[in-house]
């Protein structure tokens, strides 16, 4: 029962030490982002600077995370594609929505400005300055509606 006990406590160390190695939220400079998400920035958000950037380097994949000096937080996957597109209160900028997801919005939702849009292997999610979250998939089918 003892070498029971201790198999499983140095299976649970082995366990955590190797969450602890594969979750590294690290602080870089900006010109240390791949060249995609610096020119994504510069494109998107020109008078706006960085307020901060973070490289997680895990096991699998790295991301990246920035975070501007408005509170705009942009996520990219290792190559620098965005992946996330957090504005807060402000609209997210208009070439980043699909046309299907304008168009609905515009018509279904009036005078609303989408402040988030975040990619998901389904399709995309955004949410409305109203805080209204919606789910499209990859060819424009509506599939939720979240308050």
């Amino acid at each position: 029962m003892k070498s029971l006990l201790k198999i499983f406590v140095a299976l649970a160390a082995m366990l955590a030490s190797s969450t602890l190695v594969s979750c590294k939220d690290i602080i870089i400079s900006p010109d240390k982002l791949p060249a995609a998400a610096q020119s994504f920035i510069k494109e998107y958000f020109p008078e706006t600077a960085i307020s901060y950037a973070k490289k997680d380097a895990e096991l699998s994949k790295t991301t990246y995370e920035v975070t501007l000096q408005d509170g705009t937080g942009i996520d990219f996957n290792s190559k620098g594609e965005w992946d996330k597109v957090d504005c807060k209160r402000a609209a997210v900028p208009a070439a980043l929505v699909p046309a299907f997801i304008a168009d609905y919005v515009q018509t279904s939702f009036p005078g609303q400005i989408i402040v988030k849009i975040d990619k998901e292997r389904y399709g995309y999610e955004i949410e409305l300055g109203n805080d209204l979250e919606l789910k499209f998939d990859k060819n424009g089918k509506l599939l939720n509606i979240d308050d």
